[in-house]
C-alpha cells in the first residue's frame, strides 16, 4: 500500500502515515477518540481501525490504557502497526487483521470500552471510484451488525462509542438498547444542522436516552471554535448527561 506524507494530530503529538489513495481519517477520528472515557489500566477495542488514527489519539490522551484495533484490510493493519512504532506506543497499542462481523479469537472477550467509526454511507448511495475508499465508507447494510458486535465486545458497565452521519441516527437507535444511550451532535456551525453525531451506550445502564447540546465545530469565519480546537489538541469530550436537579 502506498502511504502518503506524514499527518500530524493533537497539535503534533501524534505523527502517522495514511494511504495515499482511499479513505483518510481526520476530524471524525479525533472527535471519536476524545469521546471514549478510558482511564489508565482500561482495556479498549477499536472496530475498523484503518491506519490507526483514532486509537493512537486515544493512547496519547490516556497514558496507561491498552488498545487493540481490528481492521479487515491487512495492508492497513501493517500501516497502523508501523504508525504505532513511529509514535513509540507498541507496548500499549496493537492492530490485528479481522472482520468485525467474525472477529478473531483474540478479541472475543469483554473490553472496558469499545469504539468505532463504522462505514456510515447508505449502501444505496453512490460509490467512490476508489475501491478502498468505497469499502471504508459504505456499510453494505451491516450497520446494525456492527452495533451488535460492538455491544457484544463491551463488558458490563463499559461503554460503546461511535460516530455516524446524523441522518442515520434513527437506524442506530433502533439497533441499540432503549436505555443507557447518549447522543452528542457535532454542529458544523451554530446555525447549521448536525452532519455527524457521537453516540455512546453504557452497557447495562438504566438511564433514559439523553440528547446533549453537543459541540459547535466552526465559527462564522470558518475557524474552529475554542471547544473544537481544545479537542483537536487533546482535550476529552464528555458524553455523560448532567444529573437532573431535585
Amino acid at each position: 500500500m502506498n502511504a502518503g506524507a506524514i499527518d500530524r494530530f493533537l497539535g503534533g503529538r501524534i505523527a502517522l502515515r495514511q494511504p495515499a489513495r482511499g479513505f483518510r481519517s481526520g476530524l471524525d477520528a479525533v472527535m471519536l477518540a476524545a469521546a471514549v472515557p478510558a482511564k489508565a489500566k482500561d482495556t479498549v477495542l477499536e472496530l475498523g481501525a484503518g491506519a490507526g488514527v483514532a486509537s493512537l489519539c486515544l493512547a496519547a490522551r490516556v497514558p496507561g490504557c491498552t488498545i487493540v484495533g481490528l481492521e479487515i484490510d491487512p495492508e492497513l493493519v501493517a500501516l497502523a502497526n508501523g504508525n504505532t512504532a513511529r509514535n513509540g506506543l507498541e507496548s500499549r497499542v496493537r492492530f490485528l487483521p479481522g472482520d468485525v462481523c467474525d472477529p478473531p479469537r483474540g478479541v472475543r472477550t469483554g473490553f472496558d470500552h469499545v469504539f468505532a467509526n463504522p462505514p456510515f454511507h447508505d449502501p444505496r448511495s453512490d460509490a467512490s471510484p476508489v475501491a478502498e475508499r468505497a469499502r471504508a465508507k459504505r456499510d453494505a447494510g451491516q450497520l446494525a451488525t456492527w452495533l451488535a458486535m460492538g455491544l457484544k465486545r463491551t463488558a458490563s458497565n463499559g461503554t460503546f462509542t461511535l460516530i455516524l452521519r446524523a441522518d442515520r441516527l434513527g437506524e442506530a437507535l433502533a439497533a441499540l438498547p432503549a436505555t443507557g444511550v447518549t447522543v452528542f451532535p457535532l454542529w458544523p456551525k451554530a446555525d447549521r444542522p448536525a452532519k455527524r453525531i457521537l453516540i455512546q451506550t453504557r452497557k447495562s445502564a438504566r438511564a433514559p436516552l439523553a440528547v446533549l447540546p453537543g459541540l459547535v465545530l466552526h465559527r462564522r469565519d470558518g475557524g474552529y471554535t475554542p471547544g473544537a480546537d481544545a479537542v483537536l489538541h487533546g482535550a476529552p469530550l464528555s458524553l455523560v448527561p448532567p444529573r437532573p436537579r431535585l
